[in-house]
């Protein structure tokens, strides 16, 4: 789909105000009523040279920085993995409650897997599960998924 110049430039207003690219999609349907996928609007960005406006992290001398996973035991952690799996659109470790670490990935359909790993059989808890999934949550939403 070929967008017009004053869209073009909507969208490079829209990422310099820090919108995802989510956020541009569902700008694209609303304003425009241009349907794209998640992957369409990443290549249109990358098409236009848009670069993402990347807040400048405030630093306070007296506030200590925090790693972002932290191992507690008996805690689920979860972390996203800087080369992405093949075939996933983001994928990472979890580590549950019991000590136990797998893969996971979300495709770009939105099917979230867990690799199973030194034993098949495994099946984390249901209360492991949910925080998982509330921790895999936040963490992608602070990564700007």
């Amino acid at each position: 789909m070929e967008l017009s110049d004053s869209q073009k430039s909507s969208v490079a207003v829209w990422i310099k105000e820090g919108k995802s690219l989510a956020d541009v999609q569902r700008l694209l349907r609303e304003e425009f009523s241009i349907s794209m996928t998640y992957m369409d609007v990443r290549f249109l960005v990358d098409d236009l040279d848009i670069t993402f406006a990347e807040p400048e992290p405030e630093e306070d001398e007296d506030t200590p920085i925090e790693p972002e996973v932290v191992n507690t035991p008996g805690e689920v952690t979860v972390d996203v993995d800087a080369v992405v799996r093949p075939g996933a659109l983001v994928s990472g470790n979890v580590t549950f409650s019991d000590g136990v670490s797998l893969g996971w990935q979300l495709s770009s359909a939105g099917q979230l897997g867990l690799i199973p790993g030194d034993d098949p059989s495994y099946r984390p808890g249901p209360e492991d599960v949910q925080e998982f999934q509330a921790k895999l949550e936040e963490v992608l939403r602070q990564k700007g998924f």
